[in-house]
């Protein structure tokens, strides 16, 4: 049965979409950029900054299934330049033990919402 997660600990939704929806075992994030949920403000200073924020966005949906990080099995990265993939990468990195970490793809693209530079989304399993 499909579930729909919302936490307060992460951005409220900017459209038709909800931060995640679960079906039986399995967990769809929606992408997450850098809005500070305290404050509703973007955290743009540089792409370090907002990928530490999308992480703990994407922490929190998590969380609030039931779910972490380890439950990941894939994850989707968008940039608007992929001269960040190095530094995206490095952020990204410190939530996932290399060793079981989710498959991914990394895309660039022209532009994202709010003028950010960096979206993640995720989908979780487990059992």
């Amino acid at each position: 049965m499909k579930k729909i997660i919302y936490t307060a600990h992460a951005p409220a939704p900017i459209g038709p979409y909800n931060q995640a929806v679960q079906f039986g075992n399995q967990l769809y994030t929606s992408g997450q950029i850098a809005i500070d949920p305290t404050t509703g403000h973007l955290k743009l200073k540089n792409v370090a900054e907002q990928t530490e924020q999308v992480m703990e966005n994407l922490r929190a949906v998590l969380e609030a299934a039931g779910f972490q990080f380890s439950d990941v099995i894939k994850t989707s990265i968008f940039l608007t330049d992929m001269n960040d993939f190095a530094t995206v990468n490095s952020v990204y990195e410190k939530y996932f033990d290399e060793s079981v970490a989710p498959a991914r793809e990394t895309v660039a693209v022209q532009g994202l919402p709010k003028g950010v530079d960096v979206e993640i989304s995720m989908i979780a399993f487990k059992e």
